[in-house]
């Protein structure tokens, strides 16, 4: 009998953790890699693994996920194909937002015209990873399952901020600890010999932690909805332990949940190094993303070490050292930046606009001349005017002034923020 796959990637809350860079924006729409968005991750699994029926759960701050989406992911008549935005809304059952990941989907059960034979893949909006769908709905249909976990093994020092299970050698799911912080705890959720040695250098001491993605059977799915329980995490899979055939399915790759500003800048920066944990480089499996037009960077005697550059950039005589430099991005004559991620710009400023900034004494959009940046996450749009240093170094978590703010370490700029000529920021 045919068996219908429906993907819902959760759009997240309100991004909290990932502030000021989700202050305009949900957290699947932030800038990804130069010239990506996150949710461009979930979406290009789900097509590449021959899904293309996707639902994106939202409803924080959701105007620049809409246009991206809108103007991305264009499917023909024939394949029927299509990613739906669902925003909260107001209807007679209810006019709440959504209180948590399982009660988006309930609101939402009404739309998904799901049979008694379909699954549901649930997926995060802010993760990095490329996994190939079809592998975990094979393992989920060849068990019996009726949900089936992904997992990452990690080092059981690793887990803390995590929900990890104790696995069986036939991966069934035993037991579910959200965020153990108990040591003695961790140690009894350590896999097996069996399990272990099908990870890649059959690593020690190591845990499965659940990667937030998951696949129930429709009718599971329906009847776990049936009560007032708005996550899945903490409350629906901890309370179907026992009840249903729960397993895990291990993922033996890449995968970083980019929940915060530190996780956000140190996987974008991993992406410089020689061989990057995660490769964009990859035909047979793309990470699709906005058509966007535009000419290829441009390098005006610039020196350039450990960098990826989007397209339409122009980089004039600067000093470029592990930096992420998004589409659009323009930096000026005798600049230096290094550890930076830079988002670029919506578009190309008119020498009338250029004229109107002088007029006005606001700086061009992009990084002016003679300015040194280290350490520094430069949102979309902003504007950075001549003879700038600006470093986080010194500043305590939550320090802020004007346009910019501290967390994690990293100094930001914030999205359309303007930092005037000769502005000093630094120990």
């Amino acid at each position: 009998m045919e068996q219908n796959v429906i993907s819902v990637i959760m759009g997240g809350g309100r991004g909290t953790r990932l502030y000021p860079l989700t202050k305009e924006r949900c957290k699947p729409a932030v800038p990804l890699a130069g010239k990506y968005r996150l949710v461009d991750i979930p979406i290009s699994n789900c097509l590449n693994s021959g899904i293309n029926r996707i639902h994106l759960l939202s409803q924080f701050n959701t105007a620049s996920l809409h246009n991206h989406i809108q103007s991305t992911y264009q499917f023909d008549p024939f394949g029927g194909g299509y990613v739906d935005i669902m925003s909260a809304e107001q209807t007679d059952g209810g006019e709440t937002w959504y209180q948590g990941t399982a009660d988006a989907v309930r609101q939402n059960l009404h739309h998904f015209n799901d049979g008694k034979n379909d699954l549901f893949l649930i997926l995060s909006g802010d993760q990095l990873y490329r996994m190939d769908f079809r592998k975990i709905i094979d393992h989920h249909n060849k068990l019996g399952s009726d949900l089936t976990i992904a997992a990452k093994a990690m080092h059981k020092s690793e887990v803390t901020g995590l929900g990890v299970m104790r696995v069986d050698d036939d991966y069934s799911i035993q037991e579910f600890v959200e965020k153990p912080s108990d040591p003695a705890v961790i140690e009894s959720l350590v896999i097996g010999d069996k399990l272990r040695s099908t990870l890649d250098g059959n690593p020690e001491d190591v845990v499965l932690a659940s990667m937030g993605i998951y696949v129930f059977s429709a009718r599971v799915m329906r009847e776990a909805l049936n009560g007032d329980e708005t996550d899945f995490g903490k409350e629906i899979i901890p309370g179907l332990l026992g009840k249903i055939s729960m397993n895990s399915y291990i993922f033996d790759d890449y995968w970083e949940d980019i929940g915060t500003v530190a996780a956000f800048f140190d996987a974008n920066l991993a992406l410089t190094d020689d061989v990057p944990p995660f490769n964009f480089f990859e035909d047979k499996a793309p990470i699709y993303t906005r058509a966007r037009y535009l000419p290829a960077t441009k390098v005006n005697s610039a020196e350039v070490s450990r960098a990826l550059f989007g397209g339409g950039c122009i980089i004039s005589k600067a000093k470029v050292h592990h930096c992420v430099i998004g589409v659009r991005s323009m930096i000026g004559d005798g600049s230096e930046l290094n550890d930076v991620v830079m988002m670029g710009a919506d578009w190309y400023e008119t020498a009338e606009n250029r004229e109107e900034n002088a007029t006005l004494q606001r700086p061009n959009m992009g990084v002016g001349k003679n300015c040194v940046i280290k350490n520094a996450i430069i949102d979309k749009n902003a504007r950075i005017g001549d003879d700038v240093e600006l470093s986080p170094d010194g500043k305590p978590d939550g320090w802020s002034e004007g346009d910019m703010y501290v967390r994690d370490g990293i100094l930001m700029v914030m999205k359309n923020g303007v930092v005037s000529n000769g502005t000093k920021v630094r120990p």
